[in-house]
């Protein structure tokens, strides 16, 4: 959101082979899971999303190539993911995998003078997959994806040639971003708040003869009404905590925690990672 806030209006990154295997073997230090809920960020703050795909790297099997259409596609579906392309892999002299050619499983075809301007090098992929063959689908289908166009047909049918049936789960994008498990953070975590003076009203709730208070909190943001309720006192505090940061008072983690622990209330962590509060970053509450 803060990106999006400075401009920014779409971005593009290289997911490459889209192989948890192969992101490794490249050393990217990524997995998809991660792509997908980083794409998610950048597409709920309004960001276009554009990957770099590469397929036919060293080592790459055909089960692999066609693994990693189906988390293209499942990114498409979600919709986390807008715009892409396939590129081939191609080896080039001064690369990690041209300088350690036998690391990577695959060996020069034949010993070339390199140049500045024609530095690429034929390789031999001791695996024997004929990457050449998944061009056109791979590129077919992705056109189409990009249209909304086949994006529940069956991988094979984007192909002229025989292809193995993918070993991905079917809900894998949609289970990695449904996933709820609580955020790591820092005690120096910065917390910036670029949403609009939220208002705060008491309210009273009764159920069975017992009754109690509620804080109802409401942010209006430029598409949307968001509304969260939470405990009486907890809202009072967080309403007067965004009230400091919307004047230009900056604050990290360890001393929203301090503040919060102040004023006599407990159990942070079970209060700031719930679903209420999990809202607020579509209201404005980044942590950077």
């Amino acid at each position: 959101m803060l990106l999006k806030e400075s401009g920014c209006i779409g971005v593009s990154g290289g997911l490459e082979v889209a192989s948890d295997r192969l992101l490794a073997l490249i050393n990217k230090g990524i997995t998809v899971a991660q792509v997908a809920k980083v794409n998610r960020h950048f597409t709920e703050a309004g960001i276009m999303v554009h990957a770099y795909l590469m397929y036919g790297f060293p080592t790459q099997t055909a089960q692999e190539t066609i693994d990693s259409l189906e988390m293209v596609r499942q990114l498409f579906k979600s919709g986390v993911l807008q715009s892409a392309f396939w590129h081939q892999f191609a080896m080039t002299a001064h690369s990690p995998v041209g300088l350690n050619p036998e690391k990577f499983g695959v060996k020069k075809a034949k010993e070339i003078e390199i140049t500045f301007a024609d530095n690429d090098v034929e390789h031999i992929d001791s695996t024997g997959t004929d990457h050449d063959s998944f061009s056109y689908g791979l590129k077919k289908s992705l056109l189409n994806y990009m249209h909304g166009v086949g994006i529940d047909e069956p991988l094979y049918k984007w192909f002229e040639m025989k292809v193995p049936k993918t070993s991905v789960d079917a809900n894998f994008i949609t289970n990695v971003l449904s996933d709820d498990s609580l955020q790591n953070y820092k005690p120096t975590t910065q917390l910036i708040f670029l949403g609009n003076s939220p208002t705060i009203e008491i309210i009273t709730k009764s159920k069975k003869g017992n009754q109690w208070e509620l804080a109802s909190i409401t942010f209006e943001t430029k598409s949307t009404t968001i509304n969260i309720r939470i405990d009486k006192a907890q809202g009072i505090w967080l309403h007067d905590l965004l009230t400091q940061m919307k004047k230009g008072n900056k604050m990290n983690m360890q001393q929203v925690i301090e503040n919060y622990e102040a004023a006599g209330l407990e159990d942070f962590e079970l209060f700031w990672d719930n679903k209420p509060m999990n809202q607020l970053q579509k209201a404005g509450l980044l942590m950077i």
